[in-house]
């Protein structure tokens, strides 16, 4: 295939694989420790990619938190924080969700080619709308971004964002933290959903680092030959 960023999965789930609770209200997995460890890796890419859902349900603001770490990227020439990116079906977005509304770098959302008018219309000049294809595709994505410039990439979620990278073989690198708590809903939403994986039985992923964080545990794992112990 053409060149794609270095892909990086990042999530938290808890031990019965959740990434939330089926509740309205946003189940916090992680801890303040560990919530740095993230920033850190955030202000090393290029991009951050989250799905529509994710802008939706969680309002995330996908920015580098720590004032040190904006500044070794201004000095390197690099906006403060990296450049968001978001991918929809039914383009259901609103400019004010801080994922629009706050930052200064670049947004680019990706939609399905029939949508893409709709897109433009509705967001206007908040974002830069782009055809993912018909339907919208992982890897026509990631080679789109690879050409505008985003060499290194962290995926933030949800489930179907992350399923649709690993079905399609498009992550070099996942870092899985495991919360010390059950959810115990089948209705949240779980880390991955169905599909046809490359890691199985007989192609088992590689555990590169197991590291205590409080409470919490960060798995590292390497998905592709191109991972790099950083």
């Amino acid at each position: 295939m053409a060149d794609r960023p270095y892909t990086l999965l990042s999530c938290s789930v808890s031990l019965d694989g959740y990434l939330d609770s089926a509740t309205d209200e946003r189940l916090l997995l992680s801890n303040d420790a560990d919530f740095d460890r993230v920033d850190a890796v955030r202000a090393s890419c290029d991009a951050i990619l989250v799905g529509a859902a994710t802008v939706r349900n969680d309002n995330p603001r996908l920015l580098v938190r720590a004032g040190g770490r904006r500044s070794e990227r201004v000095a390197r020439g690099l906006p403060p924080s990296p450049i968001k990116v978001t991918v929809t079906c039914s383009t259901n977005l609103d400019t004010y969700a801080n994922f629009f509304a706050t930052g200064d770098s670049q947004k680019l959302v990706y939609c399905a080619s029939e949508t893409v008018r709709k897109a433009r219309d509705r967001l206007g000049s908040a974002a830069t709308v782009v055809d993912g294809g018909q339907p919208v595709s992982m890897e026509r994505m990631s080679e789109d971004l690879y050409a505008r410039g985003v060499k290194r990439l962290m995926v933030e979620g949800g489930g179907m964002v992350h399923t649709q990278f690993l079905t399609a073989d498009l992550a070099d690198e996942l870092h899985l933290v495991v919360a010390p708590i059950f959810v115990g809903d089948s209705r949240a939403p779980r880390f991955v959903g169905d599909g046809r994986f490359p890691w199985n039985p007989d192609r088992r992923a590689t555990l590169a680092e197991v590291c205590p964080i409080g409470d919490v545990v960060l798995l590292r794992y390497a998905l592709s030959p191109r991972f790099r112990m950083d």
